[in-house]
């Protein structure tokens, strides 16, 4: 059973006078059968606890800084609009009681805790974003990370790999992103996607023409799960691992690129759909890094002369993270130039920076 957090904050200009507002308050709690339990708060203003019916459980504080806060949690299935009355109430009063005083008054949408559906998840720069899910569609654990297909009344079905929201349905711009922005010719070209399990990507491709493509996906529980939920995006391109001018290879991506290299075997365009630049220059971080450089240097190696890779960055608010990725580039095997383009997708409601590399 879920948990529902709510809120009430009021931000003074001035420190409230406690004694007051605690005694104009009382008859609402009083009211609300709701047991009070001050604590000891050290010299950091008031602070009291609540016990009402239905397991309802609040907090007070005033702080000596001049800001009021109220949390009320309450079990899924309570009288919602009791619930209401009450801060509506302790709204009204507290208006009352600190008129003069107030700068801002701040009442949050209910935040849903432990729900069947998991409603929230970060950006990548770590704010906390509230989805409109209402459905698990699809969940497993791979061999290599955690898989869910949510779906979004707005974005419609979303890919979510271990926490990290992938694609919805409704992010055609971060697939157009990565593939050039429709400013590249596909036809008759020979074409590599590293990644891309849901497909996205490949099912754009398609349409253009290329000669061939090769795509080279790790997990193919991914696979199953966008072929059969997410077909808005990838159509009917991962219903075989073989088409007429495309291959998908369920494999590690990092031997394949070394055979390649070994073989001689080139492509005119490397889309590299693996992961985002890492969101921390940590020492923690290093082994990811390592890998981008590895995927760089070895997608390089397979590139002809002419050709372009391309890739996704991260947020543009990973400023610092972005301008490491960018210095990397620089420490290559080979010297490359590159372009950067900042789009909008519509899921991960931030702008998203997206990268062309090519041999100098």
């Amino acid at each position: 059973m879920a948990v529902l957090h709510y809120t009430l904050d009021f931000k003074l200009r001035a420190p409230a006078d406690v004694s007051a507002t605690v005694r104009g308050l009382q008859s609402i709690f009083q009211e609300q059968e709701m047991t009070e339990n001050v604590h000891d708060s050290e010299g950091h203003g008031y602070l009291a606890t609540f016990l009402g019916k239905n397991g309802r459980f609040a907090i007070l504080r005033m702080h000596s800084h001049g800001l009021v806060t109220f949390d009320l949690q309450c079990l899924e299935g309570d009288d919602v609009v009791q619930v209401d009355n009450l801060l509506n109430a302790l709204e009204k009063k507290l208006k009352a009681l600190l008129d003069g005083k107030i700068q801002r008054i701040k009442r949050l949408p209910v935040l849903i805790r432990g729900g069947d559906v998991d409603r929230y998840w970060p950006t990548a720069d770590g704010r906390l974003m509230e989805y409109d899910i209402d459905e698990v569609v699809y969940e497993k654990d791979s061999a290599y990370q955690n898989i869910k297909i949510l779906h979004s009344r707005q974005f419609g079905n979303m890919l979510i790999l271990n926490g990290d929201v992938n694609l919805a349905e409704s992010d055609l711009p971060y697939t157009q992103a990565i593939m050039g922005s429709g400013k590249e010719h596909y036809g008759g070209k020979e074409v590599l996607i590293l990644g891309g399990g849901d497909g996205g990507i490949l099912h754009e491709a398609v349409k253009l023409k290329p000669k061939m493509i090769t795509m080279v996906e790790i997990d193919e529980l991914v696979i199953d799960g966008c072929r059969k939920h997410m077909r808005k995006t990838c159509g009917n391109v991962l219903d075989n691992l073989k088409g007429d001018c495309y291959e998908i290879l369920v494999q590690d991506c990092v031997p394949v690129l070394k055979k390649f290299a070994e073989q001689g075997r080139t492509f005119d365009y490397v889309i590299n759909d693996l992961t985002a630049v890492p969101i921390s220059t940590a020492p923690e971080e290093d082994s990811t890094w390592e890998f981008l450089r590895l995927i760089l240097d070895l997608s390089i190696r397979v590139l002809r002369p002419g050709g372009k890779y391309f890739t996704q960055g991260n947020c543009v608010n990973l400023t610092d993270a972005l301008c490491e990725y960018e210095k990397l580039l620089c420490r290559l095997s080979c010297k490359v130039d590159f372009s950067k383009e900042v789009v909008c997708v519509p899921s991960y409601m931030e702008l998203w920076v997206f990268y062309t590399i090519w041999k100098k």
